[in-house]
């Protein structure tokens, strides 16, 4: 699966320029952070429809790449959605962080950021079709199946293998 398929067109260039990065970071970082931003969705496929909508839908996407400023608090809450809690958002920025070579900091930053860009691109490529997010998830997670970024999960293991163990101990432990 290539980072493009899953970022708006130009996706990476407006992560870059709203975290003052050049799009060498940006990229790396976004490809550090995605095996578990799509395994949470996966993990919350469920409500993720519902979630992502009341959020804005493809709109997420589309506050990104504007000229207007970012609403992050957005990207906030979609990711208490995915992720349940702050503290796995860290753990996550923290994990990526020692792959990437990247500051945990600046992933924290690009965190919400990421997942309104995924979120909204994957919301409008669903466009209404029956199955909606969960049935393009599916598909992008399938494809990454075995190849995935190069990463790691935070439990450690390399990125690309099943959903349901990505985010390993982190989310295991939630309650």
């Amino acid at each position: 699966m290539n980072l493009n398929d899953l970022l708006p067109s130009g996706g990476i260039e407006a992560l870059a320029s709203q975290l003052g990065v050049p799009p060498e970071q940006a990229r790396r970082g976004a490809e550090a952070l995605l095996p578990s931003v799509l395994a949470g969705m996966g993990d919350n496929a469920a409500g993720l429809d519902a979630h992502v909508d009341a959020l804005g839908g493809a709109g997420l996407a589309h506050n990104v790449m504007g000229s207007e400023p970012t609403e992050i608090a957005r990207g906030n809450q979609l990711l208490g959605g995915i992720f349940g809690s702050k503290n796995v958002s860290r753990q996550v920025a923290g994990h990526a962080a020692q792959s990437s070579g990247l500051d945990p900091a600046l992933l924290n930053q690009m965190l919400p950021i990421l997942a309104m860009l995924v979120a909204g691109h994957m919301a409008g490529r669903s466009g209404g079709q029956q199955g909606g997010l969960g049935g393009i998830l599916g598909t992008v997670l399938g494809g990454l199946g075995g190849t995935g970024f190069g990463g790691t999960r935070p439990n450690g293991d390399v990125a690309g293998g099943g959903l349901g163990d990505m985010l390993g101990s982190i989310l295991g432990g939630r309650q």
